[in-house]
Order: structure tokens, then sequence, then C-alpha cells
């Protein structure tokens, strides 16, 4: 894999497309990184492509999830119905 920033699992980047994603696996034997942006999209990037982003480390973005905790439980189509007697 030549490539000029290595991805690193847990680290976060930035694309010239300015969207901020997370790599979260690395799989060697099928040439694959595997991202999660912050808008929750899944996505993943052979080798030969990574090498050819103009991606840019981040720091750590620390826990991005609390963005999410403005929403009430309801606002998020979920009910936890508590169904033990």
């Amino acid at each position: 894999m030549a490539i000029g920033i290595t991805p690193i699992v847990g680290s976060w980047y930035q694309g010239a497309d300015e969207l901020k994603f997370e790599v979260i696996a690395v799989n060697e034997d099928e040439g694959i990184i595997e991202i999660h942006y912050m808008d929750g999209e899944l996505d993943e990037v052979e080798f030969d492509v990574w090498s050819q982003m103009r991606v840019e480390h981040l720091p750590s973005l620390g826990d991005w999830g609390e963005v999410y905790d403005e929403f009430a439980q309801d606002d998020l189509d979920y009910t936890d119905f508590d169904l033990r007697s």
C-alpha cells in the first residue's frame, strides 16, 4: 500500500470535499479501508483510491456522537418499552 497518509483505525481525516470521516477498519487482505462519515454513512475505499485522495489528518474529534444528544428519544422514532414484569 503506497500512500501519502497511512489510514489509522480510530483516526479522523478530511477529504478534499471537506467531509470529515473516521477510519473504522483497514483490511489488508482485501485492500479496503472502511470509513464512517459524521452523518452516519459508511463507506469503503480501496487502497488505490486512498492513495489518490487528498486527505488531511485531523486531531481527535472526541465523542462526536454528542451532536445527537440534543434530540429527545421520541424525536428519533425510538421508544424503549420496559416489558419486564
